[in-house]
């Protein structure tokens, strides 16, 4: 059928009403009740505000009329109206009905369109990593941090941790396009999850507030890591913080003391400054004396690593190409804590993940996949999710509304009971959770209501006479001065502990 623009115009204003009707009975008349649904109905959702914005904007351009089409219509009707009303009538009638002759299965009804699209299930990609939204993939950049220059040799769970943690990379290896691509990586990646797992959330107003955040903070000078904005030197010699060679007359004596110093000290103090580190232990060193009291400047052209000159020694050209790099940098940094603060309570489920896959066996990690198999499969074929559960251990439940494994709730020790009279006679069931709440405001709170400062001392303290009797006992040995204070040690792993332990611990070889 010949359409003209007033139908078009018509059809387009009766589908923005009827996916706005849409979008309003999905929400009211078919609430989510799992983690899928609500992924679903949000992109469902989606689709129906994209078509909403197709057909306003096909809507502006027809009454825009750049090439005056509807003008030339509206014409012809007028002209129809007043030579023959009834041939123009009986000749849209025929079209319309040769129309439908030939295409009889578009003649649905608007109620089973609507019930079509209601139930529509759109096709969301999502790597079995991922489950659903549920935890991020990042083993494909993980590869790419511990396989470059800038990167280092960490475990998976050290590395999602401080994933945007970009202040520990030297500043010569932030600069390199390496580090750009693997920025670019890494803020796709979580732009793609976000825009996955969030699809209602509009991200380019965060992009655009960021954005102008960062370019008042980047004319200011008040970036994190970036205050020169790039143009500054890599750093003086005493000054780059890798090593402080005032400590050492010459490169025998640097040399000497590798043992102490370690010849990766001396190749990071290089590396900072961006000098080539490579050769001996000896080159390292008569190479990092001769920037004792000299700028970089100063230095032999010679020494410095590819691509990693000091800023006073390049061209004009080459300095606003090495602050346009700088400033990309940064940005994509802004980007990636940005993105990752939006993902936060993922990025922790994430680690959680993490360290219960590390305590698994691979029989459990097997029976695990295959179960979660399972459920997907019953989810699909099953049509009621929000059935009854049961539960008669009165298990906490999971992520999923479930109740979790027997196994994990002992595991956990969430079957043990712990009170606190501090708190109210509070219960706190698990030794984590019973720990984790005397850092907590109402522990706190409790404390200080009765005089005392909640220290180190009063840890595990539940009982009011009990922290009583302990404050006026330190009290007084505070005044006649009898109070002692123990030498604590602090191991590799950053575990702190008194030195009669730390001594017991060593001989036993457990530290």
């Amino acid at each position: 059928m010949a359409s003209t623009l007033l139908e078009e115009t018509r059809q387009a204003h009766d589908d923005i009403e009827r996916l706005e009707r849409l979008i309003v009975k999905d929400f009211a008349t078919q609430p989510a009740a799992t983690h899928k649904d609500k992924l679903l109905q949000s992109h469902r959702v989606r689709g129906m505000l994209d078509g909403i914005q197709d057909r306003s904007a096909k809507l502006i351009r027809i009454y825009q009329d750049e090439d005056g089409a509807r003008k030339e219509e509206i014409a012809q009707l007028r002209m129809g109206a007043s030579d023959n009303v009834f041939s123009n009538f009986y000749e849209r009638l025929r079209e319309v009905r040769e129309y439908h002759r030939k295409f009889p299965d578009d003649d649905l009804t608007e109620a089973e369109n609507d019930e079509a699209l209601l139930q529509e299930q759109p096709a969301v990609p999502f790597s079995g990593e991922e489950a659903m939204g549920r935890f991020l993939d990042l083993h494909e950049l993980f590869q790419t941090y511990i396989n470059s220059k800038f990167g280092k040799q960490v475990d998976y769970y050290t590395y999602v941790c401080g994933v945007v943690d970009f202040g520990t990379i030297p500043r010569a290896r932030r600069l390199s396009k390496l580090y750009r691509d693997y920025l670019g990586s890494l803020v796709g990646y979580l732009e793609s999850f976000y825009e996955r797992t969030q699809p209602l959330a509009q991200l380019s107003k965060q992009y655009d507030k960021l954005e102008k955040e960062f370019s008042e903070q980047w004319q200011a000078g008040v970036v994190a890591g970036w205050e020169d904005r790039g143009e500054g030197e890599q750093g003086d010699s005493a000054a780059s913080g890798a090593l402080d060679l005032d400590a050492f007359d010459s490169a025998d004596e640097l040399e000497m003391l590798g043992g102490a110093v370690g010849a990766e000290r001396v190749k990071e103090a290089l590396q900072a400054l961006g000098l080539k580190c490579g050769g001996t232990l000896r080159q390292r060193a008569e190479r990092l004396m001769l920037t004792k009291g000299k700028r970089l400047e100063e230095l032999d052209k010679s020494l410095f690593a590819k691509g990693t000159l000091p800023a006073a020694t390049k061209s004009a050209a080459k300095q606003e190409q090495r602050v346009a790099a700088a400033r990309t940098v940064a940005l994509l940094e802004a980007k990636a804590r940005r993105l990752c603060d939006m993902l936060s309570s993922v990025i922790e489920d994430t680690k959680g993940r993490i360290e219960k896959k590390q305590a698994q066996t691979y029989e459990e990690l097997v029976a695990e996949q295959q179960e979660a198999e399972e459920e997907a499969a019953v989810v699909e074929d099953s049509e009621e999710e929000d059935e009854f559960v049961y539960n008669p251990l009165k298990l906490p439940l999971g992520w999923d509304g479930k109740p979790i494994p027997y196994w994990l709730y002992k595991l956990h020790g969430l079957n043990l009971e712990f009170k606190c009279e501090i708190c109210g006679g509070a219960s706190y069931w698990g030794r984590r959770a019973y720990e984790r709440h005397f850092r907590e405001f109402r522990h706190e709170n409790g404390v200080r209501a009765l005089g005392i400062p909640n220290s180190k001392a009063f840890y595990e303290v539940t009982s009011i006479a009990d922290a009583l009797a302990l404050w006026k006992s330190l009290q007084q040995k505070g005044k006649t001065g009898t109070e002692t204070t123990e030498e604590e040690i602090e191991d590799a792993d950053g575990n702190v502990y008194s030195k009669k332990t730390f001594e017991d611990l060593r001989r036993q070889g457990l530290v």
